[in-house]
């Protein structure tokens, strides 16, 4: 699978659709993480897909970083 980069400004605008939370970027995972929800969105070639039913369920160790602290 191919990793593509995301677009920041997207990245900002998002939200969980669950929870209408923030959301966080695991980059090396390649997810969106809603901590509030407990679920990691996945992203396949540079798209974000919002649906909760291909989310996976969070872990204990999950710990994404915030968007709002990455830098470009």
């Amino acid at each position: 699978m191919t990793k593509r980069k995301v677009d920041p400004k997207l990245l900002e605008i998002l939200v969980c659709p669950l929870t209408k939370g923030a959301l966080s970027y695991d980059a090396e995972n390649q997810e969106l993480i809603s901590a509030r929800a407990g679920l990691a969105y996945p992203i396949r070639d540079g798209i974000p897909i919002m649906l909760p039913d291909e989310a996976r369920p969070l872990g204990d160790d999950d710990t994404p970083t915030p968007i709002s602290s990455r830098r470009p």
